[in-house]
Parts: C-alpha cells; sequence; structure tokens
C-alpha cells in the first residue's frame, strides 16, 4: 500500500529543510573561521606596526636621559674628517643657554625657562602613541589633508634667458654623448621660522622680505622643499617647558608660496610648540596656500605617508621623520595628531619602501643631530644610510642649525645639514652660514648636487661675496668625506 500524498510531501519538506540547515551550519563555519583569520591577522599586523612607536618613545627617554646624565660629553665618531670639530666652547660661552638657536630671540616667552632638554620627555599615557601606521585610522587616506599639488604655479616652460645669476638651466640636460635626457630640478633650504623678532622685522618690511635677494630661482625650479621650524597659527598654546616656543602668522605662508617654495618638512622639534591646536592649524594654512607637507599629520598615517607630487612627467615622493622630539607625545598615533618619529626607524622604512614602489624619485627630508655642532652623530649616518637601503634617492638634513658635510653613499647623496635659511640670528656665526642645496635628479633617480652659499641675516638670506662664498664652500668639503670635493662653482662630486 503506497503512503498517502500529503506523507510524501512532509517528507521531502523535511528532507529540504535537513540540506538547509546543514548549509547554514557549513556558511556560518566558513564565516566564523574568516572572522577569527581577520581578527589574527590584524592582531599580528598592528602588534607589529605599534611595536616601531614604542620603541620611539622608549628611545627617546633613554637618550634624553644619557643627555641629562651626561651633558658636555665627548664627540662620537662620524665619517667626516677628523680635523674638523665642533663650535667652540668659546663661541656656545656666548650663549648660555646652548641648546637653541637664537640668543637674541631669548626673551621672546620670558615664561620658558628650561631648556628644551632639560629633563627628559614624559612617556605619556595616551596609549596612540604606540597605535603606529595603523591602517584603522579610520579618516586618513595616503595624502589626506594635505595640499594639492601646486605644479601649475611653477614655470616648467624653460623658455627664455633668465637674468637672475643664481638660476641653473633647467629641463634639459646634455649628456656627454650629445643626446638630451630629461631631468627635474630641484632646491633644498634649511630652517624657517617667522617668530619673534623674525616677526618683528617682516612686520616692518613686509613678509615678502625674506625672498628679496632671491629672484625667481624658487619659481623657475620644479620643486622648493624648505623645514617648516614653527607652527602657523593664530591660537593654540605655548609649550610650559621649552625655552624656545615659536608661533608664526598665517600672512608669512602667503609670501613662502609667493616666493615658489612648494613643500616643507614638518617633523621636527617645534612643529607643536603651540600644542595639537596649533599644529592641526598648521596644516590648514598650508592647505590653503597649496603648500605640500610631509613628516607630521592628524594621526601616525598621515604623518608617515609619502607625499606624492608630479612634474614634468616625473612622480615625486616625499617624506619626512625627526630624530629629535622634546617630548614622548610629539609621535603621531592612530587618533593622535603629532609627527613622524625615527627613533626607531622601522615605520618610516617601511614608507620609504612603499614610495620607492609607486615614484621615480624619493627624497626623504630628515630632522637629527646636535645643535651647533658639525660633527655627526652616530645616528645621522645610521639613518641616512637606512634610509638609502629602503630605496630613497637623496637625503636631506636639518636641525643643527650649521652646515655640515655632504656624503655620497651607494651613488645616493645625503646632505646632514642644511643650517639655517629665515631665522633669527644668534652670536655664533657659525649659525650665520647657509646653502641653497640645488640636485638635478634623472628619472633613474640619479641626482647632481650643488651648492650657492648664503649668509642667514636676521629673517632674511643674503648673498655671499666670492671669498666668503668660496670659504663656505671649503668648509662643506672638509666636513666631508676625503672622496667628496666642491668646486668653485658649488659643485659637489664624490670620486
Amino acid at each position: 500500500m503506497y503512503p498517502p500524498r500529503s506523507q510524501k510531501n512532509e517528507g521531502r519538506k523535511k528532507a529540504r529543510k535537513r540540506k538547509i540547515g546543514k548549509a547554514w551550519i557549513i556558511t556560518n563555519l566558513v564565516l566564523l573561521l574568516m572572522i577569527v583569520g581577520l581578527f589574527g591577522y590584524y592582531y599580528i599586523f598592528e602588534h607589529r606596526e605599534s611595536s616601531s612607536l614604542v620603541e620611539n618613545a622608549g628611545l627617546l627617554q633613554q637618550e634624553n636621559k644619557a643627555k641629562t646624565d651626561s651633558a658636555g660629553g665627548g664627540q662620537s665618531s662620524s665619517p667626516i674628517r677628523e680635523n674638523v670639530t665642533a663650535v667652540s666652547n668659546e663661541q656656545l660661552d656666548n650663549n648660555p643657554n646652548g641648546d637653541e638657536q637664537a640668543a637674541d630671540d631669548k626673551t621672546e616667552h620670558p615664561s620658558d625657562t628650561t631648556k628644551d632638554t632639560a629633563r627628559p620627555p614624559a612617556t605619556t599615557s595616551d596609549t596612540n602613541v604606540a597605535e603606529g601606521n595603523s591602517s584603522e585610522s579610520g579618516e586618513s587616506s595616503e595624502n589626506a589633508g594635505q595640499s594639492p599639488d601646486r605644479s601649475s604655479n611653477k614655470d616648467v616652460s624653460n623658455s627664455g634667458n633668465s637674468t637672475d645669476p643664481n638660476e641653473s638651466e633647467q629641463g634639459k640636460n646634455v649628456a656627454s654623448d650629445g643626446t638630451a635626457s630629461q631631468t627635474v630640478t630641484l632646491h633644498f633650504v634649511g630652517d624657517v621660522q617667522f617668530s619673534g623678532k623674525v616677526e618683528q622685522r617682516l612686520e616692518k618690511n613686509g613678509f615678502d622680505f625674506p625672498y628679496q635677494y632671491l629672484g625667481n630661482l624658487f619659481r623657475k625650479d620644479d620643486l622648493t622643499i624648505a623645514n617648516l621650524e614653527t607652527p602657523v597659527t593664530t591660537g593654540g598654546v605655548g609649550a610650559l617647558n621649552k625655552t624656545y616656543v615659536y608661533k608664526s602668522s598665517p600672512k608669512a605662508l602667503t609670501a613662502l608660496a609667493a616666493a615658489g617654495i612648494d613643500a616643507v618638512n614638518l617633523a621636527n622639534n617645534h612643529i607643536l610648540d603651540q600644542g595639537t591646536a596649533g599644529l592641526l592649524d598648521t596644516l590648514k594654512y598650508l592647505k590653503e596656500n597649496d603648500i605640500a607637507y610631509t613628516g607630521a599629520g592628524r594621526n601616525a598615517k598621515e604623518a608617515y605617508a609619502p607625499h606624492y607630487l608630479e612634474r614634468k612627467g616625473f612622480k615625486i615622493a616625499l617624506l619626512g621623520a625627526t630624530r629629535v622630539m622634546p617630548e614622548a607625545h610629539w609621535n603621531a598615533g592612530t587618533k593622535q595628531p603629532g609627527v613622524a618619529g625615527a627613533y626607531d626607524s622601522t615605520a618610516i622604512v617601511k614608507s620609504i619602501r612603499e614610495a620607492r614602489k609607486q615614484a621615480d624619485l624619493v627624497i626623504v627630508i630628515a630632522h637629527w643631530g646636535k645643535e651647533r655642532v658639525t660633527v655627526l652623530e652616530p645616528h645621522q649616518t645610521e639613518l641616512s644610510h637606512a634610509f638609502i637601503d629602503a630605496g630613497a634617492d637623496l637625503v636631506i638634513g636639518g636641525h643643527p642649525h650649521v652646515l655640515q658635510g655632504m656624503e655620497q653613499y651607494k651613488g645616493k647623496w645625503i646632505a646632514y645639514s642644511t643650517g639655517n635659511f629665515i631665522f633669527s640670528k644668534s652670536t655664533v656665526p657659525a649659525t650665520w652660514d647657509t646653502a641653497i642645496f640645488q640636485a638635478t635628479c634623472t628619472r633613474a633617480g640619479a641626482c647632481s648636487m650643488k651648492l650657492t652659499p648664503y649668509r642667514a641675516e636676521l629673517g632674511q638670506p643674503v648673498p655671499m661675496k666670492d671669498a666668503e662664498a668660496s670659504k663656505i664652500l671649503q668648509g662643506v668639503a672638509a666636513m666631508s668625506p676625503a672622496n667628496v670635493s666642491v668646486g668653485a662653482d658649488g659643485t659637489v662630486t664624490a670620486r
């Protein structure tokens, strides 16, 4: 006897439900495994990335403690020639505060009575310092918040003859075989700030005063980069633990952009002088003036990210990092505005490697070394070599407020310190000497270097006479390894 049709239908329904149930169980198990795998990957990635910024904070504390415990210790070894020493003790005695730049700015902030390095930086309680270059920042993309490419403002036609004696041939270089090779011409200058007595002079003479002797040099090249050693803000709260606290007017950036300076490094020991609010204002004003920035940002991802610029078909990557920070909490974190630290180089080296995959030319601006000292600190050589090993084509340094030597490593140039450019004037003559560093680079990343000496007067770089300029060029050569020479025209070569 056959079962009723209703019973057959019921059996089919039960079988279908069992199949659907099994499918749901399998689907849920697969999803669960995927979620566990993603969490595991994220944990490993986050742990690895965060360790570099934890190390940054730890090394920063150790170094500043060592400075406090052994102030005035002996000079470190370096690849520069043995007959070059630090700025003399007699010169340093002219400014007993030593560590910072401007003796004549000593009274700008009378409430600030402690030197930058007088105490080790406090370890921040904000765990964002240790959260690294995380992709979970949630608000920053590769160039988030940074200004657009201002290449349209540059005169890149290279047509016509310039009357500016500082200008060099742009665009095309003729090779020894008579063929033309496409190049870009870049200029690098040292520290700029528009605070205190500098600001007083600019208010009197105009904010274009610093650039009166430069002509069209920066407007005619392909890219000009400076180290912005000041927050630009009308607000902010001045740091209480520093002798020298800077704060510059937004009017200064309008003139800076008009002079042809396209990009600035923010990874330094003054950009947070007016706190987080001052840094965020600086980013805003830079964007309003179409000035690109690198080395700091609203979070770690933005601070460490390469900033890409297009010039004459070249894709150029700019990165900035600092080995000088007054406090550990200046490190950018996942949700913490700040700078790209280099006490541990893991994060910045990773960013350089990423830039190498994307760009024709990779440039790193580093803040490092010891103020008013021409002898290199060991970390300057170690970091510069690590940056080049990771893919940098050019490394440009600053912070010492004096010129230092140059080195060619694996065919790539390192300028260890560019000195001051637009700054207050101290009582130490070595801080008055500066130069414009010109790099002419091919698409393959091969760069030639040339220096044009200037004297850094109060708020204005002034060209040097031939004898003075020759002395500066000879000094840079003497501070460089023995295989580096500097010609009478400023051309730097390595044997």
